[in-house]
């Protein structure tokens, strides 16, 4: 890889506004794809325009394997082979993997557990209006609701969502390569792996459960594979989400006529969601691939072993696709945002995702229509340097 030192700009970017993607991606998506230097000092392409974000997502060449050469390690998680399951997979032992996990993520079953989430976010909700205020969001609804609902579907007991909590919350706010983050990743694995374990010798009715009597039975799934994919799931259902509803809940709280609006009916509270998607695009720093063999992106050349960053928030942000993008504008139809990726990845769990948001913004604003931020915006403290966006707190009051 040529360049010119001196030109490279250092990724991750620094955003001058909490509430908006960094400048420089505005600057990036004028020009072809450049090199970036990554926090390790090795150098990277990153693609940030829209049309070449969504054609690289499925460009065979790219790699997701993260114990490649020149794989740029984002996630504090170890490039241990297998360990993160199909996400870190090309096909065709992606494709088969992720057939075997998508009955029980699809919106089929996301509708089926529609009734039990429900109850859940109810159930906050009815502490939360017992409770002395203000309150911290995060800990009392914003993390328990995926928490809970990821636990709930795998057959975890209820009394362990807490460790699911701090130990992935450790996990994504690590470092890459930290020991905290390899010894949160160990601590998480052994508990699975003792979890899967119990599953196979009683199954229940449970998503582990199923996928034991699927396919660890008829030999298909070993069961290192097993645990891999419920870490998968754990992992990439909860703090996605969790800082998703926050994100949301501050936009709504900010701008309360587009809360109002989403009452009115499914079809506006759709569309709020995908907006309230594409325009925070929390997966800021952690979709990123490597050049598997020589390719081209954007009209620029990449040879194999270059890492590649793609800027999910420049994407959805550029004004050729979504104009006027820096405004939030549920009126908008921005259903083609890339928040959950495009292509093979795709994230599998996008309509259990949305289907979290559909219950829980608005019994939160039904049951709380007081409700406001409790202190000023300008205090609020912010999530840059995770590769998940989001808040450290969202105090509110009523």
């Amino acid at each position: 890889m040529t360049t010119h030192e001196e030109s490279v700009l250092d990724w991750p970017m620094p955003r001058s506004c909490p509430m908006l993607p960094p400048d420089r991606y505005a600057q990036l998506r004028s020009v072809p794809p450049q090199q970036v230097r990554l926090d390790d000092g090795t150098l990277a392409w990153i693609v940030s325009r829209y049309q070449d974000v969504r054609e690289a997502m499925m460009n065979p060449a790219l790699s997701v394997d993260n114990t490649l050469p020149g794989f740029p390690q984002r996630l504090p998680i170890p490039p241990v082979p297998r360990a993160q399951s199909f996400m870190r997979m090309d096909p065709p032992e992606h494709t088969r993997l992720r057939r075997m996990v998508m009955p029980e993520l699809n919106k089929a079953a996301a509708k089926s557990y529609w009734p039990m989430v429900q109850d859940l976010v109810d159930g906050l909700l009815d502490t939360l209006s017992g409770q002395p205020h203000p309150v911290d969001l995060l800990p009392t609804f914003a993390f328990p609701i995926p928490a809970l609902t990821i636990a709930r579907i795998l057959g975890v007991p209820d009394e362990d969502a807490d460790v699911f909590q701090k130990q992935t919350m450790a996990l994504t706010t690590c470092d890459p390569g930290s020991d905290a983050g390899a010894e949160a990743f160990g601590s998480l694995m052994a508990y699975l792996d003792d979890l899967v374990r119990s599953k196979e010798a009683e199954p229940a009715d449970d998503m582990i459960s199923r996928l034991v009597r699927r396919y660890v039975a008829t030999g298909e799934l070993v069961h290192e594979d097993l645990v891999a994919m419920v870490f998968l799931v754990l992992v990439a259902g909860f703090e996605t989400t969790a800082n998703q509803i926050t994100l949301s809940v501050l936009m709504l709280l900010r701008q309360p006529q587009h809360a109002q609006a989403m009452l009115r009916g499914p079809e506006e509270l759709d569309r709020t969601i995908d907006e309230l998607l594409r325009y925070w695009s929390i997966p800021q720093d952690n979709q990123v691939r490597v050049a598997a063999r020589d390719t081209e992106l954007g009209g620029v050349p990449v040879r194999a072993g270059e890492g590649v960053v793609f800027a999910i928030p420049a994407a959805n942000h550029d004004e050729c696709v979504f104009p006027d993008a820096a405004r939030f504008d549920p009126g908008r139809d921005a259903r083609s945002h890339l928040a959950f990726g495009h292509g093979a990845h795709y994230c599998p769990g996008a309509p259990l995702a949305k289907m979290e948001l559909q219950i829980a913004l608005p019994a939160l604003f039904r049951r709380f229509p007081g409700l406001r931020l409790a202190g000023d915006f300008a205090d609020l403290s912010f999530r840059h340097d995770t590769v998940v966006y989001g808040l450290d707190a969202l105090p509110v009051t009523w």
